[in-house]
C-alpha cells in the first residue's frame, strides 16, 4: 500500500499486483492524491499535470467502481483547478462522448457513469471559468437522462445538481429544461433516484424562481406524489424539498427578487397547500395500493409523514423570530388539519394524524425557541384550548339540540385537545420551574384551563388533560399537592355527573403516576384521602346506574395509581386493599356458576370493567410493592385470580347472550388478567391450568404502529413512561392482549409439562394450516413471536426443550417458515432456529440442521429460501457460540462468502453479509483463519456495489466492526499480513465516510473508533470528518471560535432528542476532563457564557456564531445569493437559541468538575502568590485561582436562579469553591486569605435559599453550604458572620416549630431532610467553633508588644477576634440545640435498630419523623449523624454532661415538641440516670456504626464518629461510666481492631489510638480508686489479687479489656513494622529488611501504640502482668531496634523516644517491689537488656544505627534496674563493650552523649553497680581526652564532646576518696593544661580552638580553690605545668574586656550540657 503514496500512478506496481487487488490499489492511490494535491508545490503539479491528466483520464475508461469514480472525478476538478486549463475543454469532450456513446452493455456502465461523475465535478469546482459550455453538457446529460437505467438516472441527477450549484443563476437559460426533466422522475420507482431528483431541484429551486411562484402548486402536487410509497429517505429529501420551497415562495431571497418582478405567496396560501398534502395526498382520488383502508380514499401514512416532516423544515427554514411571531396562525392551522373530518376517518388514523401534528409542534416548539418566546408560545396554545372548550360547552348545554352539526364538532375537538394539550405538558415539563410565569399569571389562567378540560365529554381529551397537569406538578412540584386537594374537592363535590367522576380521577392517577419524580414526595396523608375517595366511589357504585361505569373505573384506577406511591405507603392500606379484591369477585365455583345466569348486559359490563379495574390495581401493587410480596400476601391475591381465570372461560356464552358490546370490556379482563401473571412468578400457579387462552391466533391483520393513544389504556396515565417516549402511548386493546399473551406464554412455557408444550405446537401448526391469506400471515406472526419469546424463557431458565416429539414439532414449525416470502416471517424463523439449537444444545441436533441448510443453499435458486437459510446458518452460529458449532465454521463460511458475491441480487448479499457479521461476532478468535478472504470480500464489494444499495453497504460496515474485533489487539503488529490488513481496513472505512446514508457512516466511525482504541499510531481520527457530521444535522453551525465545545453546547439547546443530548453531556464530559485544565479559560469563558446568558430575550444570540463566514470559499458569489436567513432584510446568522435551564445545570456540573480537575493536576492553582509569579514569568497554562472572582460569580448566578435544578447546581459549586479556596492566603494582605472578599456574594447566594417558599432539598443543600462558610475561617468579624448565622438561626426557629405546624407541600421526609440539615450545620459550627477555642486556650497568651514591631501588629488588627468569638454566636442557641440533638440522636439509634427490633418502635414516629416514611427517613438520617454525634460528645464534656444545665431542663425536655418521649413514671431522671442514658445512647450509636461502616460511608463520618469517643471519653463522667462496664470497653476495643482491619487511612488510625489510650486511661483511674478505697479500710495484702489477671494471672479473650488492647495494638505495630513479626522472619522467603524511616504518620501511630503498651502493665495484677510483660517488652524493644535509625539532624525519631520512655515505665512501675513475682521479674529484666544488648551490636547490615538511643536505653536499664542486675557479668561485659564502642565513635556526637550518660552510671548510688563500669571505662576516657592535646577539636561538636569527657573526669575526682585526690588530679590537671594555647598562638588559632582553651582555663581557675592542698601537689610536681598555667592566667587578665566577655558567657555554657534530649528520660 506504501506503494501507492506517489504523487503518479506507480504503473510498475501496479502491473505486478493481482488483478483482485488492483481497485484497492489505484483507490488508495486516488485517496492520497486527493490529500496530497490541495497541500502540494504548484510548481510541481505544473511539471507532472500532462502525465497526471493522462492517467486520471485513462482510469475513466477502466470501469471504475462508485467510491473511485467518485474521488477521480474530485481529483481531475482539484488538478485542472490548481494546474493550467488548457486542456480541460479536451478532456470534458472526452466525457461527453463517453455519456453520448451508444453502448449499453452493463460492462460499459461504470466508464459511463464515471464520465458523469467527471463532468459534474468540474463544474462543482470552476463554475462559471468553464464559461459557455453549458448547454451542450445539459442538453447531453439530459439525453442520457431518458434512456438510462436506473443507477444511471440517479448519477446524471446528482452530476446536474453539482452543475447547477457550480454555476449559480448563469445557468438561468436551461432552467426549465432540467425542471420539466427532473419532475417526473420524481414518482420513479427506484427510491435512490427519487432522492437524486429531490436533491436535484433543491439545487435547482435557488435560482429558479418559475419553481416558487408559477409551479408552486405543481411542485407541491409532485412532491405529494413522490411521497406515495416512499421509504425513509425519500420522506426526508423530499420533505426538504417541499419546506424549502415553500419558506422562499413566503419569503424569496433578495438577489433572486431583484431580478425579476415576483408575486409572494401568503402565508395562508403557503399553509393551505401544504395542508392539502396532509388532507389530501398525492391526488386525492388516485387510489394508493396497499395502504388502502376501508371507507373513503385515506391518505397513505408515507405522505402525511412525509408532509409532517416537511411542515418542520418549513418553519426551521424560517426561523425561530419568524415562529415567534407568527406562531398563533402556525397554531390555529395545526389544530385544523387534525380536526378535519379527512384526517380523522378511523379512529386509528385520527391517532396518526395526531401523533403527526404533536411531531410538527414537538419539532418546530422545542427546539427553535428559546424560553421565553416558549412561554408566550404556551399562552397561545392556552388561549386555543380555552377557545375550543367553550364551543363544547355551547353544544354540550345546548339542549334543545338545534345545532345537528354541533355533536360531530365536539368529536373533531377531542383531537384538537389531546394536541394542544401534550404540546402545553411538553412545554412545561421542558421549562420545568422556569415555566412559573405561566402558571402564576392570573391573565393566563392555565391551570383553570386544563381542568375546565377534565369535563369534556371525550375520554382522550380527558386524559390529555390529566396527563398535562402531570406535566406541570413534576416541573413546579409545589403544585402537586395543592391540585391532589384540588382534585379531591371537585369529586367530592360532582359525584353525580360522569364527566367529573372520570376527568378528575384521571388527574389524581395522573398526579400521584407523577410523585416518583418529584423526589420530595407529597404528605402522608394524600394516600389515607385517595383510598377514602375511591372506596367511596366503588361503595356507592350501585347506587345510581348513569355512573355505576365511571365510579367503578375510577375507582380502581385511583387504587392502581396508588400503588405506584411505594410499599411505604401502601403497607398501612394493604389489609383493606386485599379484601376489596377478594370482594369483587365470587367466592366459590358455586357462586360463579350462579353468576352466569343473573344479570342483564349493562351489569355485566360494570361487572367485567369492575373485575379488570380490580386486577390492574393488583397488577399496579405487584410492579411496584414486589417488597410486600410476602407468600401470604401472593396466596391471597392468588384467589381473585383463579376465580378471573374459572370466569374467562365463561365470558364467551355470556356474550353470546348479552350482546357483542361486552367483548370490548371482556378483552380488557382478560390483559389485566395476563399482565399480573406474567408479573408473579410462575411457580405460584404452576399446576393450575393456565392455558393463556391463545389470544395471538386471532389478529386484525393491519398494524398497530405508531398508533398508540392514552385512550386505548388509562391505567398508563399513572405508570412510569417508558424510556426514550415523552407521553406513554398503549396500543389499541386488540393488540395490547395479544402482545400480553404473547409475552405471558414466554414465562409460563417452560414450566408446563412437556404434553401441554406438545399440544400448544400441534395447535399453532394447525391454526397456520386453518388461515388464508393475509390473514395466515398475521398468525403466522403472533404465533412465531410467541414461540421466540417461550425458546428465550427456556434458555434463561436454562431448561431444555423436551422429548423427541416435542422438538420434532417445534422444528417443523419452524422450518416450514424458513421459506416464507414475507422477511419478518423469515427473520423470525432464522431467530427461532437459532434459539432451539442453544436450547437443545446437543451436537447431532445442531448438525443436522447446519446440514440442510447447508443442502438448501447448495441447491436452492430462489431469493426466498436462499435468504431465509443463510440467516438460519447466522443464528446458529450466534447462539450456540464458536466452540459449539466449530466444526461448521468452514463450510458456513464458504457459502456465505459465495451468497455474499452474488451481484444479480442485493437481498441475498444482504442477508448473506449479515449472517457472515454474526458468525465473525460469535466464533471470536476461531474466525482467524478466514479474516483475509473476508476482508478482501468486503473491500471488493465496498468498492463495487452501488451506494444506492444502503442495506448492503450497512452490513458491510458491520461485517468489517466483527473483523476488527477478531483480529484484535494483532493489529498492532507490523508484520507484512497484519499491516495489510490494517490498511485494508482503512480504506473500508475511508470509502464508508463517504457515503450518503447516515448509517453507514455511522459504521464507518464505530470502526474507526475500534482500530483507534486498538492501534493508537496509525490512525488519525479525522475530526473534520466528525464536525462534518454534525453539520450535516445542524445546517446553521459554523465552528468558530468557541470551538467544537461551543457548538456542542449550543446544540444542547436546539436538540430535542433525549438520546442524543445525553451523548453530548458525555462527549463534553470526555473532553472536558481531557483538554480543560489546559485551556482552562476558555472553558470557564465557555461555561459563563451559558450560565451568564438571561432568558429575559427570546432568542439572544450567546455564541458568536459564523463570525468568519466571508473567509469560505464561495466568496466570489456571496454578494449574488447572501446566505438565507429567516428574515429577509437584517441577514444576521440563525439567533441560537438561549441556553435552557437543562444546558445551564450542565454547565455549573462542569465548573464542579473543572475545579476537581484542576485540583487533582496541580496544587499551583490554589495558590495565589505561586501564580502570579507564573503569570509574571509568562509560564503557559493557566491557573484557577486567578480566575476566582469568575468562580464565585457563576456560583452567584446559578445559585440565585428561578430554576431549581440550576440552584441546586449553583450551591454545589460555591461550597466546593468555599472548601478548595478557603486556606487560599491574600499575598498583599498578610493573615488574611483571599476568599474574604467575597462574603457579600456568599451570604447574598445564600439568603434566597432560606425563604419559606423554597424546596426542602435547596434548604437543606444551603445549610450544609452555610456551615462550610462558618467553619472554613474565611470571615473573622463577627458582625459580618451574623449574616449567614442568622440564616441558620432562623432555620433553626422552624426546626423547634415541631412536626405538622406549617402546612405541607412535600412529604413529611422532606422536613425531616430539611430539619437534619439544619440541625448537622449547627452541630459542623459548634464542632469548629469548640476547635478554635480549644485552640485559643492552649496558645500562650500573647505578652503586649513593645512599640518597635508594628507592622506585625497589622495581621492582628482591631478586627481579630477574641479567642471564643464563634463559639460566642452558638452559646445562646446551645440551650435548645443540645436537647434538639440528642432527640435526633435517639431517632437515629432507634432507626439503626435491625427489623426484628422493630416492635420497639415508638408507634407515633420520632422527633423529627413520622412512622410513615420511615424508609426515605433512614437515609436523611444516615447522612446527617455523624456531626450531630460530635457536637453532643463536646457540649457533653464541656457541660461535665449537662450537669451545669439545670435539672429542670432536663425534665422539661419532654413537654417541648420535638423532645423524648413521654414516660409517664420517670419524668425526673436523676443525674446518674441521665448520663447512664446519654452515655448508651453515645455508646451504642458509634459502636453500631462502627461495627460495620458501609464501604460509601464517607471517611468524615469514620472521623467525626471516633473524634467524638475520643471527646467523650475526656469527660470524667464517661470514664467512670465505661471503667465500670469491662465488657463495654473490650467490645468497643475490638470493634476498633475491626475498623483498622478494613479501613486504612493514617488518620483514622490515630484517632482510633487516641481513643484507645482513653480507654486504658479510664481503667487505669478506676483501679487507682479501688486500690485507695483499700488503702483506706486497711486491706494492704488483698492489693495483690486487684487488677486484671487475679492471682492466676489468667486474662481471657472477650473479656479481658488488656487482652483487647494488646490484639489491636501489636496489629498496628506489625502492620507498621512487620519484621517484628517472628513468623516472618522464620518463613523460608524472609529477606530481613534494613531498618528505615517511618513516614511521619506511621512513626507517630507506632510511637502512640508503644506508649499504650508501656501502661498496660500497670492495669494488671501483679500475676497478670507477668503473664503480658514478656510479650510487651519484646514489642518495645523490637520496636527500639526497628526504628533506632540515624537522623542528619541527630534528633530523636518519635518511635524511639516512646520506646524509651515505655521502658523506664516499666522498669520503674511498682510491680518491682512485690516479692510474689520477684523471680520472674528478674529473669525478665535481665532478658530485655540482653535484647537490647544483641539488638545494639554493631553489624555491617545495619551501618545507620542510632547507637545513642541504644546506650540510652542500655542506661535506662542500669540506672532503674540495678538491683537485678548487679554482678551479671555476662551483661555486665555486653554494656561494657557497648559503651567502648561508642566512646571509641568517630563520630563526636556519640561520644558527647557516651559521656554524658556515663556520668549518671558512675554517680549511681549503688556502688556495686558503678565500680565495674568506673575500672573498666575510665582509664579509656583518660588517654581519649589525652589525645586531644595532638588533635585538638575542629568543629563545634568534637570540642563538646572534650568538654563532655572532662567532665566526667570532674566528677569522678569529686566521688574519689581524699587519700586518692592526688592521683585523680595528676590524671585531670595534666590533660587540662595541655589544653592551654601559648601568647603567641592564640590569636591566631581557630574559634573552636580558643573556645578549648577558655573551657580548660575556667575550669583549672575552678578546680584549684575546690581541692588546694592536692592541686598544689600535682602543680609542683611538674614545673612546666605551671609555667603555662601562669602564663595563660596573665594574658587572660591583661584582655580584662574579653575576661568581662567570658565572665558572662561561659557559665551558662557550665550550667547545662548543650545537648538535650527532647524527652528527659532520667
Amino acid at each position: 500500500m506504501e506503494l501507492a503514496h506517489s504523487l503518479l500512478l506507480n504503473e510498475d506496481a501496479l502491473a505486478q499486483i493481482t488483478e483482485a487487488k488492483r481497485p484497492v490499489f489505484i483507490f488508495e492511490w486516488l485517496r492520497f492524491l486527493d490529500k496530497v494535491l490541495v497541500a502540494a508545490n504548484k510548481v510541481d503539479v505544473k511539471e507532472k499535470q500532462k502525465k497526471l491528466v493522462e492517467q486520471l483520464t485513462g482510469l475513466i475508461s477502466s470501469a471504475p467502481g462508485p467510491p473511485t469514480r467518485k474521488l477521480l472525478a474530485k481529483n481531475l476538478a482539484t488538478l485542472y483547478s490548481i494546474g493550467d486549463t488548457f486542456t480541460v475543454f479536451q478532456t470534458l469532450d472526452k466525457c461527453n462522448d463517453i455519456i453520448k456513446s451508444k453502448d449499453d452493455t452493463p460492462a460499459y456502465l461504470p466508464t459511463k457513469l464515471a464520465a458523469v461523475a467527471c463532468v459534474g465535478a468540474f463544474y462543482e469546482k470552476m463554475g462559471r471559468m468553464l464559461g459557455s459550455s453549458f448547454p451542450d453538457t445539459i442538453n447531453n446529460l439530459l439525453k442520457a437522462l431518458k434512456s438510462a437505467e436506473s443507477q444511471g438516472r440517479g448519477e446524471i441527477l446528482l452530476s446536474l445538481q453539482k452543475v447547477l450549484s457550480g454555476l449559480g443563476g448563469a445557468a438561468a437559460s436551461c432552467h426549465r429544461d432540467i425542471y420539466k426533466n427532473a419532475r417526473s422522475l420524481l414518482t420513479d420507482r427506484s427510491m435512490a433516484v427519487r432522492c437524486a431528483v429531490a436533491k436535484c431541484l433543491l439545487e435547482l429551486q435557488n435560482e429558479a424562481v418559475f419553481m416558487w411562484t408559477t409551479e408552486l402548486e405543481n411542485v407541491a402536487t409532485l412532491c405529494f406524489k413522490a411521497l406515495e410509497g416512499s421509504n425513509y429517505g425519500v420522506r426526508v429529501a423530499v420533505a426538504k424539498l417541499l419546506g424549502t420551497v415553500m419558506a422562499t415562495a413566503l419569503m424569496p431571497k433578495q438577489a433572486a427578487v431583484m431580478r425579476q418582478n415576483v408575486k409572494r405567496a401568503t402565508l395562508e396560501e403557503v399553509l393551505e397547500l401544504m395542508a392539502t398534502g396532509f388532507l389530501r395526498g398525492g391526488s386525492g382520488f388516485l387510489k394508493s395500493g396497499g395502504e388502502m383502508l376501508k371507507g373513503g380514499g385515506s391518505v397513505s401514512r408515507e405522505v402525511r409523514v412525509g408532509v409532517t416532516q416537511a411542515y418542520v423544515v418549513f418553519v426551521t427554514t424560517l426561523g425561530g423570530q419568524w415562529l415567534e411571531r407568527n406562531f398563533g396562525t402556525f397554531l390555529s392551522h395545526v389544530l385544523d388539519l387534525v380536526s378535519h373530518p379527512r384526517a380523522t376517518q378511523t379512529h386509528v388514523e385520527a391517532v396518526y394524524s395526531r401523533r403527526c401534528v404533536s411531531f410538527m409542534l414537538r419539532a418546530t416548539l422545542g427546539g427553535l425557541l428559546g424560553e421565553k418566546a416558549q412561554i408566550a408560545a404556551g399562552k397561545e396554545i392556552c388561549q386555543a384550548i380555552s377557545k375550543q372548550m367553550r364551543a363544547v360547552e355551547a353544544v354540550v348545554n345546548d339542549i334543545s339540540g338545534e345545532n345537528k352539526a354541533g355533536a360531530g364538532d365536539v368529536s373533531a375537538s377531542q383531537h384538537v385537545m389531546v394536541c394542544a394539550l401534550k404540546e402545553l405538558g411538553s412545554l412545561v415539563q421542558s421549562l420545568s420551574a422556569t415555566a412559573s410565569p405561566l402558571i402564576q399569571e392570573p391573565s393566563v389562567g392555565l391551570l383553570e384551563t386544563v381542568t375546565s378540560v377534565l369535563l369534556h365529554p371525550s375520554m382522550a381529551a380527558r386524559l390529555a388533560a390529566a396527563w398535562c397537569l402531570r406535566c406541570v406538578a413534576v416541573a413546579l412540584p409545589y403544585q402537586l399537592t395543592p391540585l391532589l386537594d384540588r382534585c379531591a374537592e371537585r369529586i367530592n363535590n360532582l359525584k353525580s355527573s360522569p364527566e367529573a367522576v372520570s376527568g378528575y380521577s384521571f388527574a389524581m392517577a395522573a398526579l400521584l403516576g407523577g410523585v416518583h419524580q418529584c423526589p420530595l414526595g407529597i404528605p402522608h396523608t394524600k394516600g389515607k384521602l385517595v383510598v377514602s375517595i375511591a372506596e367511596d366511589l366503588l361503595r356507592t357504585a350501585a347506587q345510581n346506574s348513569r355512573l355505576s361505569l365511571q365510579r367503578t373505573q375510577a375507582g380502581w384506577l385511583l387504587l392502581g395509581a396508588l400503588m405506584t406511591l411505594g410499599p411505604s405507603l401502601v403497607r398501612y392500606h394493604l389489609p383493606k386493599m386485599l379484601l376489596l379484591w377478594r370482594n369483587v369477585f365470587p367466592r366459590s365455583q358455586k357462586e360463579l356458576e350462579a353468576e352466569k345466569a343473573r344479570g342483564d348486559s349493562f351489569t355485566w359490563q360494570v361487572t367485567l370493567e369492575g373485575r379488570a379495574g380490580a386486577l390492574c390495581a393488583m397488577r399496579s401493587f405487584v410492579a411496584h410493592c414486589p417488597e410486600l410480596l410476602t407468600e401470604d400476601v401472593i396466596r391471597r391475591l392468588m384467589t381473585p385470580i383463579e376465580c378471573a381465570m374459572t370466569m374467562m372461560s365463561h365470558v364467551p356464552a355470556i356474550i353470546k347472550v348479552h350482546g357483542a358490546h361486552l367483548k370490548a370490556s371482556a378483552a380488557m379482563v382478560r390483559l389485566r388478567l395476563y399482565d399480573i401473571l406474567a408479573l408473579l412468578p410462575p411457580k405460584t400457579y404452576e399446576g393450575k391450568s393456565v392455558t393463556c387462552a391463545l389470544a395471538f391466533t386471532e389478529l386484525q391483520p393491519n398494524s398497530a404502529s405508531g398508533s398508540g393513544a392514552l385512550e386505548h389504556d388509562p391505567s398508563s396515565i399513572y405508570l412510569r413512561v417508558p424510556v426514550g417516549e415523552a407521553i406513554p402511548g398503549p396500543l389499541p386493546l386488540g393488540v395490547s392482549v395479544i402482545d400480553a399473551s404473547v409475552a405471558l406464554f414466554g414465562v409460563v412455557f417452560p414450566h408446563v409439562s412437556f404434553k401441554h408444550r406438545l399440544q400448544m405446537l400441534d395447535h399453532f401448526a394447525e391454526c397456520i394450516k386453518q388461515a388464508k391469506g393475509v390473514r395466515q400471515q398475521a398468525v403466522q406472526l403472533n404465533i412465531f413471536t410467541a414461540v421466540l419469546s417461550a425458546l428465550k424463557g427456556l434458555a434463561e431458565n436454562k431448561s431444555t426443550l423436551g422429548p423427541e416429539e416435542v422438538r420434532k414439532s417445534a422444528l417443523a414449525l419452524v422450518m416450514g417458515a424458513l421459506d416464507n416470502p414475507n422477511p419478518i416471517l423469515r427473520c423470525a424463523a432464522g431467530e427461532a432456529l437459532g434459539r432451539m439449537a442453544q436450547v437443545v444444545g446437543e451436537a447431532t441436533f445442531i448438525a443436522r440442521m447446519a446440514q440442510t441448510s447447508f443442502d438448501k443453499l447448495k441447491s436452492a435458486r430462489d431469493v426466498v429460501s436462499r435468504t431465509g437459510h443463510s440467516l438460519a446458518l447466522g443464528c446458529l452460529h450466534r447462539y450456540v457460540g464458536g466452540i459449539g458449532s466449530g466444526q461448521h465454521l468452514k463450510t458456513s463460511v464458504s457459502i456465505l462468502l459465495a451468497l455474499a458475491q452474488d451481484g444479480s441480487s442485493h437481498e441475498v448479499q444482504t442477508w448473506a453479509l449479515h449472517s457472515l457479521a454474526l458468525i465473525v461476532d460469535s466464533s471470536g478468535p476461531m474466525y482467524r483463519g478466514y479474516v483475509e478472504p473476508t476482508l478482501s470480500l468486503v473491500l471488493t464489494l465496498l468498492l463495487t456495489v452501488p451506494p444506492s444499495h444502503t442495506e448492503v453497504h450497512q452490513c458491510l460496515g458491520r461485517c468489517l466492526g466483527a473483523l476488527i474485533t477478531t483480529v484484535g489487539p494483532e493489529l498492532q503488529g507490523n508484520g507484512a499480513t497484519i499491516s495489510t490488513i490494517r490498511s485494508s481496513c482503512l480504506v473500508g472505512c475511508a470509502i464508508m465516510q463517504d457515503h450518503s446514508d447516515s448509517l453507514v457512516q455511522a459504521a464507518a466511525i464505530s470502526c474507526l473508533q475500534q482500530t483507534y482504541v486498538i492501534v493508537r499510531v496509525c490512525v488519525s481520527l479525522n475530526v473534520d470528518f466528525l464536525c462534518r457530521g454534525l453539520k450535516q444535522r445542524q445546517h446553521y453551525l459554523n465552528i468558530t471560535e468557541t470551538g467544537l465545545e461551543g457548538v456542542l453546547f449550543g446544540m444542547l439547546d436546539r436538540e430535542t432528542d433525549r438520546k442524543l443530548c445525553s451523548d453530548i453531556h458525555d462527549t463534553l464530559g470526555h473532553m472536558l476532563s481531557s483538554l480543560a485544565v489546559e485551556k482552562l479559560s476558555h472553558w470557564l469563558k465557555l461555561c459563563k457564557d451559558v450560565l451568564a446568558a438571561t432568558t429575559d430575550v427570546g432568542g439572544a444570540v450567546v455564541f458568536e456564531v459564523e463570525k468568519d463566514e466571508e473567509d469560505s470559499e464561495k466568496k466570489d458569489e456571496m454578494d449574488d445569493d447572501t446566505m438565507f436567513t429567516g428574515l429577509g432584510e437584517d441577514d444576521k446568522s440563525k439567533p441560537s437559541v438561549a441556553p435552557r435551564w437543562v444546558t445551564r445545570v450542565f454547565a455549573a456540573d462542569c465548573l464542579c468538575r473543572i475545579i476537581l480537575l484542576c485540583e487533582n493536576a496541580d496544587k499551583t492553582h490554589f495558590d495565589l502568590a505561586a501564580a502570579r509569579s507564573a503569570q509574571a514569568k509568562n509560564v503557559k497554562g493557566d491557573l484557577l485561582v486567578l480566575h476566582l472572582s469568575d468562580l464565585i460569580r457563576m456560583a452567584f448566578m446559578a445559585a440565585t436562579d428561578h430554576s431549581n435544578q440550576l440552584r441546586m447546581a449553583g450551591l454545589q459549586a460555591l461550597e466546593d469553591i468555599i472548601k478548595k479556596f478557603a486556606s487560599v492566603p491574600e499575598p498583599e494582605f498578610p493573615g488574611h486569605v483571599i476568599l474574604e472578599q467575597y462574603q457579600a456574594n456568599v451570604g447574598a447566594a445564600l439568603r434566597p435559599a432560606f425563604s419559606p417558599d423554597t424546596p426542602s432539598d435547596i434548604t437543606a443543600k444551603a445549610c450544609q453550604v452555610c456551615s462550610t462558610w462558618i467553619g472554613s475561617g474565611v470571615v473573622s468579624d463577627l458582625n459580618d458572620l451574623r449574616r449567614v448565622h442568622n440564616l441558620l438561626v432562623s432555620s433553626l426557629d422552624k426546626v423547634q416549630a415541631g412536626k405538622g405546624s406549617s402546612s405541607q407541600l412535600y412529604s413529611e421526609s422532606a422536613t425531616t431532610m430539611e430539619k437534619l440539615a439544619v440541625l448537622k450545620a449547627w452541630a459542623e459550627v459548634y464542632v469548629v467553633a469548640m476547635k478554635i477555642k480549644k485552640e485559643a486556650e492552649s496558645k500562650p497568651a500573647k505578652p503586649v508588644r513593645s512599640g518597635d514591631d508594628d507592622e506585625d501588629e497589622e495581621d492582628l488588627g482591631t478586627d481579630v477576634l477574641p479567642p471564643d468569638s464563634l463559639i460566642t454566636l452558638v452559646q445562646p442557641e446551645l440551650p435548645s440545640l443540645s436537647r434538639l440533638w440528642l432527640a435526633m440522636l435517639r431517632d437515629y439509634a432507634l432507626l439503626t435498630l435491625p427489623a426484628e427490633f422493630s416492635s420497639q418502635l415508638p408507634p407515633d414516629g420520632g422527633a423529627f419523623y413520622t412512622p410513615e416514611t420511615i424508609d426515605t427517613a433512614r437515609l436523611h438520617y444516615r447522612s446527617s449523624w455523624a456531626p450531630v454525634l460530635h457536637a453532643v460528645a463536646l457540649w457533653l464534656n464541656s457541660t461535665g454532661f449537662g450537669a451545669g444545665v439545670g435539672q429542670e431542663e432536663v425534665s422539661s425536655a419532654p413537654s417541648k415538641p420535638p423532645g423524648l418521649p413521654q414516660g409517664g413514671s420517670s419524668t425526673i431522671k436523676t443525674f446518674e440516670e441521665s448520663v447512664k442514658d446519654r452515655m448508651h445512647l453515645m455508646l451504642g450509636v458509634s459502636i453500631e456504626f462502627l461495627c460495620f461502616p458501609r464501604p460509601e460511608e464517607p471517611i468524615e463520618h469514620v472521623m467525626s464518629c471516633l473524634r467524638a469517643l475520643c471527646t467523650l471519653l475526656e469527660a470524667p463522667c464517661a470514664k467512670t461510666h465505661i471503667a465500670d462496664d469491662q465488657l463495654l470497653a473490650v467490645e468497643l476495643l475490638n470493634v476498633l481492631h475491626r475498623l483498622l482491619l478494613t479501613r486504612d487511612p493514617p488518620a483514622v488510625q490515630l484517632q482510633v489510638t487516641a481513643v484507645v489510650q482513653e480507654t486504658i486511661r479510664a481503667a487505669h483511674d478506676r483501679l487507682q480508686r479501688q486500690k485507695t478505697a483499700k488503702e483506706e479500710d486497711g486491706e494492704k495484702d488483698s492489693q495483690a489479687s486487684l487488677g486484671e489477671g487475679g492471682d492466676t494471672g489468667e486474662l481471657i479473650p472477650g473479656k479481658s479489656l488488656v487482652f483487647a488492647a494488646m490484639e489491636l495494638l501489636v496489629f498496628i505495630l506489625v502492620r507498621h513494622l512487620p519484621q517484628l513479626n517472628t513468623r516472618v522472619k522464620e518463613s523460608p522467603s524472609h529477606v530481613p529488611l534494613r531498618p528505615q524511616r517511618l513516614p511521619e504518620e506511621s512513626a507517630r501511630l507506632v510511637a502512640n501504640a508503644v506508649s499504650i503498651l508501656a501502661e498496660l502493665p500497670s492495669l494488671c495484677s501483679p500475676a497478670g502482668s507477668m503473664t503480658i510483660l514478656p510479650t510487651v517488652l519484646f514489642l518495645i524493644t523490637g520496636v527500639l531496634k526497628e526504628t533506632a535509625v540515624k537522623t542528619p539532624d541527630n534528633s530523636v525519631p518519635v518511635p524511639v523516644a516512646a520506646a524509651l520512655q515505655g521502658i523506664k515505665t516499666i522498669i520503674t512501675s511498682p510491680i518491682a517491689r512485690m516479692e510474689s513475682v520477684q523471680t520472674q521479674w528478674t529473669s525478665l529484666v535481665r532478658s530485655s537488656l540482653a535484647s537490647v544488648l544483641e539488638y545494639s551490636q554493631p553489624d555491617e547490615s545495619r551501618p545507620d544505627m542510632d547507637e545513642v538511643s541504644m546506650l540510652t536505653a542500655i542506661t535506662l536499664f542500669l540506672l532503674s534496674a540495678s538491683s537485678e542486675l548487679v554482678g551479671v557479668t555476662v551483661l555486665q561485659k555486653g554494656c561494657m563493650d557497648r559503651f567502648r564502642n561508642a566512646l571509641n565513635s568517630s563520630d563526636p556526637w556519640v561520644q558527647a552523649r557516651c559521656y554524658q550518660l556515663l556520668l549518671s552510671v558512675f554517680q549511681h548510688s549503688s556502688r556495686a553497680l558503678s565500680t565495674p563500669y568506673i575500672h573498666a571505662l575510665a582509664p579509656l576516657m583518660v588517654e581519649k581526652l589525652k589525645a586531644v592535646e595532638r588533635s585538638r577539636p575542629g568543629t563545634a561538636a568534637e570540642l563538646q564532646a572534650v568538654q563532655e569527657g572532662i567532665r566526667v573526669l570532674e566528677n569522678l575526682v569529686g566521688m574519689g576518696e581524699e587519700q586518692n585526690r592526688v592521683q585523680l588530679l595528676a590524671l585531670l590537671v595534666p590533660t587540662l593544661v595541655s589544653y592551654l594555647l601559648d601568647e603567641n598562638s592564640i590569636s591566631s588559632a581557630p574559634q573552636v580552638s580558643k573556645g578549648l582553651h577558655e573551657f580548660a582555663l575556667q575550669n583549672l581557675m575552678r578546680i584549684g580553690p575546690l581541692y588546694p592542698a592536692a592541686f598544689k601537689i600535682v602543680i609542683g610536681a611538674a614545673p612546666e605545668l605551671k609555667t603555662r598555667l601562669e602564663s595563660a592566667i596573665r594574658a587572660n587578665q591583661a584582655s580584662s574586656k574579653a575576661k568581662a566577655a567570658a565572665r558572662q558567657a561561659q557559665p551558662a555554657v557550665q550550667a547545662a550540657p548543650t545537648i538535650k534530649l527532647k524527652t528527659s528520660f532520667f
